[in-house]
């Protein structure tokens, strides 16, 4: 990989510490809604990929079907990318050891706090329901058979994705301890990368082509290596290790590596007002460029390995890239702010990701007798649930220590 110095007339020494990013913070408090959203709509769908289910009985759940495609696209994939943004400065405070001691905590127990502990509480309907049919069936049983990590799978391929990062770090690290690397993927023992991120206000040209060419690029090549990816490993779900969407991997995997890169070249701040337009532009194009395949190719779109399949991913790629691009330019320019409320709501949203399978299944099940369309119970459950996660997750923070966690 070509090194060189880093140019001192594009780079101005980052203070010690920065400022916070309050939009980040915003933009994780609705994806984490959309989190919340997306298996609330789980529920009532024609998708049965959750632990509580009440299978759509009218046409409505056509429409939280579309939701749940959709949405699938990017929010978990952004996740990644921000995850991946602040990985690097995470390290440099910390370190190789301290940083890999943090997230072991911060990821590895949440884990297996959800794996021991909520999942039993989250899948006990369904071992009732089953009870049913399988009297006999003892519930350790159940227990093993149904064993996943649920929504905790994105810690659990997180965590791997840190602790590669960690050893890619220290692998550069024994190479270089005096030039930073021109991709910003930690040349060095990071101190050079820790004072010479650019200045906020310097002009985000990529490799000289400004912004546009390289995100086209760069959604391209995403699409090409997703094609190649869902032919050789067409599954919908991988047991044991519980992901639920490994189709999207490659994405998670890109957008992580491309958060490292873009927190070195600091360019979620520099980016200009105009790739947001940019992107809204490029996610409503793919969003009709979506509804024309599915009417044109129909049902064998949505069928592993087939040609109609492969040619809906780069129309599903772009959107998910331009709904990203813009999310982040929209946030940094209109909610890059704080107050109390939004302060607690970004405090608790990892805790709220971690405990909303048990809120959203025991809510549901409460609201097993009311007769209505799915939309509407849609709507009902996430009413109710969106605001008690937050609640629950709060009070469960307030217990000594368990903030260290969550």
């Amino acid at each position: 990989m070509t090194q060189q110095k880093a140019p001192p007339t594009t780079m101005a020494p980052g203070p010690t510490t920065r400022a916070r990013l309050f939009f980040v913070d915003n933009l994780r408090v609705v994806l984490t809604v959309l989190v919340v959203l997306h298996h609330a709509a789980l529920t009532y769908s024609n998708i049965p990929l959750w632990f509580y289910i009440e299978p759509a009985q009218d046409p409505s759940g056509h429409a939280l079907d579309l939701f749940i495609i959709l949405n699938q696209t990017f929010f978990m994939g952004m996740f990644f990318l921000l995850a991946g943004y602040f990985v690097p400065g995470a390290a440099d405070r910390r370190g190789r050891r301290g940083f890999t001691r943090e997230r072991l905590v911060r990821l590895g127990v949440p884990l297996l706090l959800f794996v021991i502990l909520l999942r039993p509480l989250a899948s006990a309907p369904s071992y009732t329901t089953l009870l049913a049919t399988e009297p006999d069936l003892p519930y350790w049983l159940f227990y093993l058979f149904t064993i996943a990590p649920g929504p905790l799978w994105f810690a659990e391929v997180l965590l791997v994705m840190s602790l590669v990062y960690v050893l890619i770090r220290r692998f550069r690290e024994r190479r270089s301890t005096t030039v930073v690397d021109v991709t910003g993927f930690d040349a060095g023992a990071g101190v050079a990368a820790r004072a010479e991120r650019p200045a906020n206000t310097a002009p985000l040209n990529w490799f000289g082509m400004g912004w546009f060419v390289p995100f086209m690029l760069f959604a391209v090549g995403l699409a090409l290596v997703t094609i190649a990816w869902r032919y050789a490993f067409p599954a919908s779900y991988w047991p044991i290790v519980g992901l639920p969407s490994p189709g999207y991997l490659p994405q998670y995997a890109a957008l992580f590596a491309l958060g490292v890169f873009a927190y070195r070249r600091n360019w979620l701040i520099r980016l200009p007002n105009s790739a947001g337009w940019g992107g809204l532009a490029v996610a409503l194009v793919s969003l009709i460029g979506l509804g024309a395949s599915v009417i044109v190719l129909g049902e064998a779109a949505m069928v592993p390995r087939t040609w109609q399949s492969m040619v809906g991913v780069p129309v599903e790629t772009f959107f998910a890239m331009g709904v990203m691009l813009a999310l982040v330019v929209f946030f940094r320019r209109f909610l890059n702010r704080s107050n109390r409320f939004l302060k607690f709501l970004a405090d608790n949203a990892f805790a709220v990701y971690v405990l909303h399978s048990v809120v959203l299944v025991w809510v549901g099940v409460a609201l097993s007798g009311w007769e209505a369309g799915a939309l509407v119970k849609f709507f009902g459950l996430a009413a109710l649930s969106v605001p008690l996660c937050w609640a629950v997750a709060g009070a469960v923070r307030a217990i000594p220590g368990v903030k260290r966690i969550l």
